[in-house]
């Protein structure tokens, strides 16, 4: 290793960093608040996700079943979904069982002991592997001979499919945005450096200083501006969930939101990669053009 290139390499870095203080706490502070608004937004995002997979889990088909249902029929049809890969358990509910069970539910508040017959019909009840598969496992079901009605909360399931779907649309518009406001900054930061060293930059030219030696002070420059706001953002952040968090948990119980919806190591890491690719890519384009021109 070169020593006396590192040295050169590592001053040129610093002299850069501090060469225009102010533009790069704007460009720190900028990048700080754009992870930060990404973090929360992610964060909420996997807290509402956490819930609607929650709500989503809980979703069953009920596969009614005809009262002339024949035993051959309902065999079939136990066959069927026990053969279905998408079926992740299914059982048999007798009119006996589910009446004792609507006995169970009820609690005494309504009086079954008046029923001259039993009302219910026999059903299957079904949960499959992946939510997005109920509507098509219902279909598939009613057209089943024997089968009198599928129920499985339609409104419901296709509201909160419907619902993530325009959660990571938003997601994907929202951090796109965020990378390319953080970007534009620090790529100016660079451009502003780079201009007032251009006559230096000139000279290494000349004296045969390739473009990835000349540019890699620059990218380091943007490296560091990225990943300083990156981390104090997360510490922003880190601050956030230990002190509103719980107290967001106590406000809206109802929510039943979870304590830890995401890994706070994993969103952590994420927000630090963020931050330096950010640096990096802004950097490069910014000095690259300057290196064309």
């Amino acid at each position: 290793m070169d020593w006396g290139k590192l040295k050169f390499f590592l001053g040129e870095v610093t002299r850069n960093f501090s060469r225009n203080t102010g533009m790069q706490m704007t460009a720190i502070g900028t990048v700080a608040i754009t992870i930060v608004l990404l973090g929360l937004f992610l964060f909420v995002r996997a807290a509402l996700a956490d819930v609607g997979t929650r709500l989503l889990e809980k979703i069953e088909i009920s596969a009614y079943l005809t009262p002339d249902a024949t035993p051959a029929q309902i065999s079939a049809i136990g066959r069927f979904l026990a053969e279905d890969p998408r079926v992740a358990s299914v059982q048999f509910v007798s009119k006996r069982q589910g009446l004792a069970e609507l006995r169970e539910r009820t609690k005494g508040t309504i009086d079954t002991a008046l029923l001259t017959e039993n009302p219910l019909p026999d059903k299957y009840r079904v949960k499959v592997h992946v939510t997005e598969q109920v509507p098509s496992v219902a279909a598939e079901v009613r057209r089943l001979a024997g089968v009198a009605n599928v129920v499985y909360g339609q409104q419901v399931v296709q509201r909160l499919l419907q619902l993530g779907a325009v959660l990571r649309r938003i997601g994907i518009a929202v951090i796109v945005v965020f990378f390319a406001v953080a970007g534009i900054i620090i790529a100016n930061t660079i451009r502003l450096t780079v201009f007032a060293r251009r006559r230096e930059i000139a000279i290494m030219q000349l004296v045969g200083a390739t473009n990835t030696y000349i540019r890699l002070p620059f990218i380091c420059e943007g490296l560091l501006d990225g990943l300083i706001g990156a981390a104090v953002a997360v510490g922003l952040l880190a601050i956030a969930r230990a002190t509103l968090w719980p107290r967001l948990l106590e406000a809206l119980p109802w929510v039943q939101l979870t304590a830890a919806p995401m890994d706070p190591r994993i969103l952590g890491a994420e927000m630090l990669t963020v931050g330096a690719a950010i640096g990096i890519v802004a950097s490069w384009l910014s000095v690259g053009r300057h290196l064309r021109t």
